[in-house]
């Protein structure tokens, strides 16, 4: 009987990791673009390799420079530009996106604001390729969930060690 409880408690805890890893590749596969102004830091991390510490723009925008004292999680509205830069526009409060807009979706941790993540991880020794970043590029789901995809400079042009 416990092998059978095991055997289909491993199943379940299988499906459970497959069904969030087909939601992220979906959203990969068919997120929209969206590219957020970002103030990077270059610091090193001596356990975790080297990294870019992101700040994003649009994040003061929405609430100020600092920390911010609000808690909890949220999605505010975008308003992207032919180039897919994304403003700022509002805090979302349900109702409808106008053409040209999409809604993302921010944590509040420590008192800084995050979209997606607060740090842009690459290979040891390639610091010197993202060193002109200025937008983080982002596959953004309906429902205000992103991923960040890549770094990019100041004509928009993906940046990162030749291929």
């Amino acid at each position: 009987m416990r092998e059978a409880i095991a055997i289909v408690v491993g199943l379940a805890v299988l499906g459970a990791v497959n069904w969030g890893i087909h939601g992220r590749e979906q959203l990969l596969a068919e997120g929209r673009v969206v590219l957020l102004d970002l103030a990077p830091v270059d610091p090193r991390s001596l356990m975790q390799g080297d990294y870019m510490a992101l700040r994003f723009k649009i994040a003061d925008d929405a609430f100020g420079r600092g920390r911010t004292k609000e808690s909890g999680d949220g999605r505010i509205v975008v308003n992207l530009d032919p180039r897919n830069v994304a403003a700022y526009v509002r805090r979302d409060d349900g109702t409808a996106l106008a053409e040209g807009e999409a809604v993302l979706r921010y944590r509040v941790r420590n008192g800084e604001v995050k979209f997606a993540t607060n740090a842009y991880f690459f290979q040891e020794g390639h610091a010197r390729y993202y060193e002109r970043a200025r937008y983080g590029e982002f596959r953004v789901a309906p429902d205000g969930e992103a991923i960040l995809m890549a770094m990019r400079g100041e004509k928009l042009e993906i940046l990162g060690p030749p291929r």
